[in-house]
């Protein structure tokens, strides 16, 4: 009798250890390329949306040279994404980039013979987005597109608009901020008259990335 009680307390105790090992599953299965509240937290739901503006104290800006800071300056931008993938780490997440937009009110130009910034639109969203484990960050045009922004300028011979494209963007994670940046991606002008310059130089942090999804926008993670 005691053998049997014993095997049947022990079998419970198996039956017990069973259903905590399936309950903490999920926590596990929580080590995914992107999580909230902390590195491993929470994985980060497909269908999730992201939302990043510009990180405090720094300006978004399309220079015509690469280390020069003669062109276009906003304090104010931000962009918003959805989650489309995203697997277990180390791996890659996907995401749609579904707006990108910047404030005119908040940009400046010292362009010569350009007197204010009308508008920056982003078109021909939306747009592929991948982040590695690794912290690479990869904007690619759905087929058939390109990346490209319009800028409208108001100069002394009246108002004039500007066309730039670029066949990708390069960024990578700041993991001090829970950011994302871009450094002097190339785009090249299109279209736009004389006082357009030729070729601009992006470069932004936005920081940090909350998924707007969930309750309170938690800080996004890259692991």
């Amino acid at each position: 009798m005691r053998t049997t009680r014993t095997r049947t307390l022990l079998a419970l105790a198996g039956a017990a250890a069973a259903l905590a090992l399936s309950a903490a599953s999920p926590a596990a299965a929580a080590d995914t390329v992107l999580t909230t509240g902390s590195a491993g937290g929470d994985a980060v739901a497909v269908g999730d949306v992201l939302n990043a503006s510009l990180a405090s104290g720094t300006s978004a800006t399309l220079y015509s040279s690469a280390t020069g800071t003669s062109g276009v300056s906003c304090t104010s931008s931000a962009f918003t994404a959805a989650v489309t993938g995203n697997p277990a780490a180390p791996g890659t997440a996907t995401e749609s980039l579904t707006g990108q937009t910047f404030d005119a009110s908040s940009c400046s130009s010292n362009v010569f013979g350009v007197t204010g910034v009308t508008s920056i639109a982003v078109d021909n969203l939306p747009y592929d987005t991948t982040v590695t484990s690794d912290g690479v960050v990869t904007v690619t045009p759905q087929a058939g597109s390109t990346i490209q922004t319009t800028v409208k300028l108001r100069t002394l011979l009246g108002s004039i608009t500007c066309v730039y494209q670029a066949p990708s963007l390069d960024g990578t994670v700041d993991e001090g901020a829970n950011g994302i940046a871009f450094s002097a991606q190339h785009f090249t002008k299109v279209s736009g008259s004389s006082l357009c310059f030729a070729n601009g130089y992006f470069t932004a942090t936005y920081a940090p990335v909350t998924d707007t999804t969930q309750p309170g926008s938690p800080t996004v993670y890259v692991n």
